[in-house]
């Protein structure tokens, strides 16, 4: 449903980077709050097994204006494959429900 709240994760290499793309996701009301975790990943990039520390960013936005901030994120991320997924919510508070919609676009 278009109006659900979602947690939108993306993954970035610095705080600069998190701090940068927070900032627009919530100035364009593409996001109601971003907040930043320090992270340790481990993947496979071109055959090889890589571990780096990243920044991982959760965005709560809403599910029918992911297409908008996947595009806005893409378009300032520094990686060549962004980590961008949207997860569903099943519950969320009320009040809050109510603020992050009135904070988004």
């Amino acid at each position: 449903m278009e109006d659900n709240p979602v947690v939108v994760m993306i993954a970035v290499p610095s705080q600069e980077d998190g701090a940068r793309i927070a900032r627009m996701l919530v100035e364009k009301r593409l996001a109601a709050c971003v907040q930043a975790l320090p992270v340790t990943s481990t993947y496979r990039w071109k055959e090889k097994i890589e571990t780096a520390g990243e920044v991982l960013l959760l965005a709560k936005a809403r599910a029918g204006i992911f297409p908008a901030l996947q595009a806005a994120i893409v378009e300032l991320h520094p990686y060549d494959v962004p980590e961008i997924i949207s997860l569903p919510t099943d519950a969320v508070h009320g009040p809050y429900r109510e603020w992050l919609m009135a904070e988004t676009i």
